[in-house]
């Protein structure tokens, strides 16, 4: 059976994430930040969930030699731990920007490096880091810097790891959702038209895709999932 970790389990597009997997009949390990208040409504044999800070990098390094030491191998991992911020470059401070820095980049590379050198390892896996269209373009990060500068590096975090894992079945792919429908985007832009939005199953289905046999060719893939937007 093969296994994924997915980051930002307890999140909308984590539970989307943990139900597409799982209904493909993969093992799956989700992780939820200290604390969290939110419930994971998911009863499965195969899955199992862990606390972990990823801000706190031998907290990651720690819960992926224990996964790695239980299970042998991942084949999967889907990054989806973040943090949105408004500001421009007039109230913008370095403090903010490293709050996003954190927040965005941290808690990806934390989680990311441990997984990638067991995935170099085995020369086979496929890792997913979640990007945004400001990250992508500066252009689209008016009014939200620090935001945008800490998702661009993700863009570049792919970049290098497709570079090192050159020769071997290992491909980092970034996926760029335009606005996600949630209850809480909806609570947040109520006049909006919901119907250009992109639903968190969608872009869990697009996700596996990039995990199954079919994909299994593409390299270095960045995954714009914007529906109608």
């Amino acid at each position: 059976m093969k296994s994924a970790i997915i980051t930002g389990a307890s999140g909308n597009l984590g539970q989307a994430l943990v139900n597409e997997f799982l209904q493909n009949d993969w093992q799956v390990t989700g992780t939820v930040i200290p604390h969290d208040t939110v419930k994971i409504d998911i009863e499965n044999i195969f899955f199992d969930t862990q606390t972990v800070d990823l801000m706190d990098e031998e907290a990651a390094r720690e819960f992926v030699e224990n996964l790695m030491a239980k299970d042998g191998e991942i084949d999967a991992l889907v990054c989806t731990v973040g943090g949105f911020a408004m500001g421009n470059i007039q109230n913008t401070s370095t403090t903010d920007i490293e709050k996003q820095w954190r927040l965005n980049f941290a808690t990806t590379y934390n989680i990311v490096r441990p997984v990638f050198k067991q995935m170099m390892q085995q020369e086979r896996g496929r890792i997913f880091l979640i990007g945004s269209k400001p990250g992508l373009d500066m252009r689209n990060g008016k009014g939200m810097i620090a935001y945008s500068l800490s998702k661009s590096l993700i863009f570049r975090l792919a970049e290098l790891l497709n570079e090192e894992a050159k020769g071997k079945n290992i491909v980092t792919s970034v996926v760029v959702p335009s606005t996600i429908d949630t209850p809480q985007n909806r609570q947040s832009m109520p006049k909006a038209d919901f119907s250009t939005w992109v639903q968190p199953q969608d872009i869990a289905k697009v996700i596996f895709y990039h995990c199954t046999d079919a994909a299994a060719i593409l390299r270095e893939p960045l995954i714009k999932v914007y529906h109608n937007a």
